[in-house]
């Protein structure tokens, strides 16, 4: 990421595997923006070593700052709060709120069940199969860097430049 000049914003911690993302752009010379919310500065402990950490008073808030900031949104693996995120953030475009890329960085399959879900959901008439269109599919980092570098920054015509 820091070679191809990709900025990562991300939920802010020092631990994990996005800690260790982090580290990794850090040490590349790249620029990582964490947002945490106050109490899990406590718990996960903040990456104090981000270019820059910023520190909100809630989930809600940090989800809100971390869709303001970001251009593109790529899910790596991760558990029920990247869930949360993803549906979140596949929904505001669903419903026209934004207009920026969504990757799921299948990783060695990783996301099949949850992309068979998506197909049930659709084939039990819930949601439509252009919604599939709402994401786009990667199975490895090197695509994911790829579709980042290239993915088109559109913004919907009576929406401001950021939200």
């Amino acid at each position: 990421m820091a070679e191809r000049h990709i900025r990562l914003v991300y939920g802010g911690a020092r631990i994990g595997l996005m800690g260790k993302l982090a580290d990794a752009v850090l040490a590349g010379g790249g620029e990582v923006v964490g947002i945490i919310p106050r109490h899990l500065d406590k718990v996960e402990v903040g990456h104090r070593g981000a270019s820059e950490l910023i520190v909100v008073d809630s989930m809600h808030q940090r989800k809100q700052r971390m869709f303001e900031m970001s251009d593109a949104f790529a899910v790596l693996p991760g558990g029920f709060g990247t869930l949360d995120e993803t549906f979140e953030i596949i929904t505001w475009r669903k419903l026209a709120l934004l207009d920026k890329p969504i990757l799921l960085a299948n990783i060695a399959g990783y996301w099949q069940p949850l992309l068979g879900l998506i197909d049930h959901i659709i084939g039990q008439g819930f949601a439509l199969g252009s919604d599939r269109e709402l994401y786009r599919v990667v199975n490895t980092v090197p695509d994911l860097l790829a579709a980042l570098e290239t993915a088109p920054r559109p913004r919907l015509p009576d929406q401001p430049e950021r939200l």
